[in-house]
């Protein structure tokens, strides 16, 4: 799944692991989630989002012929 994860995590200037530590998951999560190979579930995607202070379409919205 494609997202902006890692993008919203740099511009934060947080590593995947402080990412990780501020949504109580683990690092290799993170690292997952921003590769595509791991689809969050709801929460964990608001968790991301109040950390990176975006919002749930600037993350994760694709577009139906991106999809």
């Amino acid at each position: 799944m494609k997202n902006n994860v890692k993008l919203a995590r740099l511009q934060m200037n947080l590593t995947q692991q402080q990412l990780a530590e501020k949504t109580g998951i683990t690092r290799q999560t993170i690292s997952l989630i921003e590769k595509g190979k791991y689809n969050p579930s709801l929460k964990l995607c608001l968790d991301i989002c109040y950390v990176v202070n975006k919002s749930l379409n600037e993350l994760f919205w694709i577009d139906k012929e991106d999809y």
